[in-house]
């Protein structure tokens, strides 16, 4: 078994996804450890310019039309034929519903071990210890990997994206992919959600709130400071579950993908489902009465205060500011 580290690369119609230059920024920092090389894995057809900017030392890349768009048929019987050959010390894929689907099927397919909900990988001498989120982020397990072959999904927010970036092209590696002729999934098309009253993720002032704000009636209260900043109110998903806020206003790995300048989460936990949709953002500033909550793991600022009572007096100081200027 070698030391690489394998990514596998996600993209969506020719665009590749953030995940997976955070996994190769991952990859890198523990590939000086381990001696070993960061591998990308590129699955598509007429794809192999979207291996331009990643920060791999080498990406394997296999091009047919099967590969075109993701599919779990097609992507976890390649993936299983080059993690067999390779042996790679991890292969890592994204919490996301990419990740999460071929994970599960590789794991039963070829007896691996299998971490989920991976926030981060060390290296101790020889050895690998993670963390991951458990219990919808509230719980961190910590434990060490075995030497052999281990699939990881991880998740955002441990690594920046611009770390997975490089201005130098990874050298190309092909890979001729096995039958792929009968599949018994195929994508027909790719049905978008309606734009909505706004396009949060082109803002760059976000009020988000959580369960925290407790009731519909309390929502005024972020407008109010939204207002205030020059910002517009975004929600997880027990907010807008509840109806209190449009889909289109929902934040997370179900919703909108956003990387404001200013990120204000109140009342807002940071289960790794909505993490994944704001871990981009400049400054994050969480507010939460749990000191524990995990959302200030990856907040610049924070503070342990009911929403309720701090958005009114955070409205205020905005206003006299703006009074001033």
């Amino acid at each position: 078994m070698s030391q690489d580290i394998y990514v596998v690369i996600e993209h969506i119609q020719g665009q590749v996804q953030e995940i997976s230059y955070i996994m190769v920024a991952a990859a890198r920092l523990l590939c000086e450890s381990l001696g070993g090389k960061c591998i990308g894995v590129l699955l598509g057809h007429d794809a192999r310019d979207l291996a331009g900017d990643l920060a791999a030392d080498t990406v394997i890349y296999l091009d047919d039309p099967a590969l075109a768009e993701f599919t779990p048929d097609a992507y976890q019987r390649v993936l299983a034929a080059i993690i067999s050959e390779c042996h790679p010390r991890l292969a890592l894929l994204g919490q996301t519903s990419i990740g999460t689907d071929l994970a599960g099927i590789l794991s039963m397919r070829l007896r691996l071990p299998l971490v989920s909900h991976c926030q981060r990988i060390e290296a101790e001498g020889d050895s690998l210890r993670f963390v991951s989120q458990i219990c919808g982020g509230r719980i961190l397990a910590q434990g060490s990997l075995t030497p052999s072959t281990v699939l990881i999904n991880m998740v955002p927010g441990g690594h920046k994206a611009e770390a997975g970036r490089s201005d130098r092209a990874p050298e190309i590696r092909p890979f001729a992919p096995p039958p792929l002729d009968d599949l018994r999934i195929s994508l027909k098309c790719y049905i978008e959600p309606p734009t909505g009253d706004v396009d949060i993720s082109r803002e760059r002032i976000l009020i988000a709130v959580g369960r925290g704000i407790q009731r519909q009636d309390n929502l005024p209260l972020a407008d109010e400071l939204a207002e205030a900043l020059g910002g517009v109110v975004c929600a997880s998903r027990p907010v807008v579950d509840q109806g209190w806020l449009q889909p289109t206003r929902l934040v997370g790995k179900s919703g909108m993908k956003v990387a404001p300048a200013v990120y204000i989460a109140l009342g807002i936990s940071g289960a790794p489902e909505h993490v994944e949709g704001m871990s981009d953002s400049q400054v994050i500033i969480a507010i939460n009465t749990d000191r524990g909550a995990p959302i200030f793991n990856i907040a610049r600022y924070g503070a342990e205060a009911d929403v309720l009572d701090l958005m009114p007096v955070l409205t205020q100081q905005a206003r006299k500011v703006k009074e001033v200027a």
